[in-house]
């Protein structure tokens, strides 16, 4: 499987990694995503290996920690040959300090998922969303103190905006402290809105994008129709009909022509290797429930779409242009490579 540098840094990644969203003990919100635990994650991880993939990506509040917990215990022996990525903010107590992002909070975070993956680092920690009322010197110094004491190796974020991206980046300059070197985003042909701001600050500050979401919620599976008789536990939540709309279809039928087409791919393969050929994409996570549908996610990095099948793509996915790069494209696309080729 190939494998890419994420961002600006020397650590490298395959361009599918794992989520590990799905391991659980079954109990709660997070038993609704999946209840992978013992034998079988043990099976989705070496499953994973045997591909090629090398990042399994987590958070603390998956589960309430268990996520981490069956990852860590899966990968066992395995654990120096892979990097580990997990993510802090959310509540895990119900203390004052049991959340967000100030330095308390994120030492006490950081000694909790490495006692729970059962190791000495992790490879790449995550703050898991913006927090405006700890100021971002703090958050940053703390993250760096973290790497000089060799708990962590790289620094990312996650849902963040463009703004409070590159307000991170001018904080770590002027400081001369760790930056980010990823940002664990929002993708996909139903969500395209990082493409306005958040991929080209990427690829201009050298900090690579992981997918999470890639399927829309496995709407682009192709599974989940208007016509579907039964309402799966997505479309109860209103997640997948969301999607159910003009765009949706025409996304559905641009994804059908191509399947037929080739003959041996599926819809979801051809929708991550759309991703795979995006600017300022490192990797895609993907999560399963089944073995198959693991293996059916991982078979998209063996293959790749032509030029005419992601154009296809991209004009069945478009949507209206935003200010000011409507503007930018209008007036000024000579001058601005970095805008993609979102409105053709």
């Amino acid at each position: 499987m190939e494998t890419r540098f994420l961002g600006g840094s020397g650590l490298e990644v395959s361009v599918l990694g794992f989520g590990a969203m799905t391991f659980s003990d079954g109990a709660g919100m997070f038993g609704k995503v999946g209840d992978t635990r013992g034998s079988e994650a043990q099976r989705q991880i070496d499953q994973c290996l045997e591909a090629g993939v090398n990042l399994f990506d987590t958070a603390d509040v998956y589960a309430g920690g268990r996520s981490e917990e069956i990852l860590g215990e899966a990968l066992g022996k395995k654990r120096p040959y892979v990097v580990v990525a997990t993510k802090a903010f959310g509540r895990m107590g119900r203390n004052a300090h049991d959340a967000g992002l100030s330095r308390r909070h994120l030492i006490e975070a950081c000694e909790a998922s490495l006692r729970r993956l059962g190791t000495d680092w992790i490879d790449l920690y995550q703050v898991h969303s913006f927090d405006a009322l700890v100021p971002l010197d703090e958050t940053l110094r703390a993250l760096d103190d973290l790497v000089t004491a060799g708990k962590i190796r790289y620094i990312g974020c996650s849902n963040y905006s463009g703004w409070q991206l590159m307000k991170a980046m001018a904080v770590s300059g002027r400081r001369g402290i760790e930056r980010y070197v990823g940002q664990q985003i929002q993708y996909s042909l139903m969500v395209r809105d990082a493409e306005d701001e958040l991929l080209p600050c990427g690829v201009d500050q050298g900090v690579g994008a992981l997918i999470w979401s890639p399927l829309a919620q496995g709407f682009l599976s192709g599974k989940f129709r208007k016509e579907t008789d039964a309402p799966t536990r997505l479309e109860l939540a209103g997640l997948v009909s969301a999607y159910q709309g003009a765009v949706g279809d025409a996304v559905l039928i641009a994804l059908d022509n191509i399947v037929e087409a080739r003959g041996d791919v599926s819809h979801s393969q051809v929708a991550l290797n759309w991703l795979l050929r995006r600017p300022g994409v490192t990797s895609i996570l993907l999560g399963a429930r089944t073995q198959a549908q693991l293996a059916d996610n991982l078979a998209a990095a063996q293959w790749s779409l032509t030029d005419d099948e992601v154009a296809a793509l991209d004009k069945a996915s478009q949507t209206p242009m935003r200010y000011p790069n409507m503007h930018h494209r209008l007036f000024a696309l000579d001058r601005n490579p970095q805008l993609f080729s979102h409105h053709p």
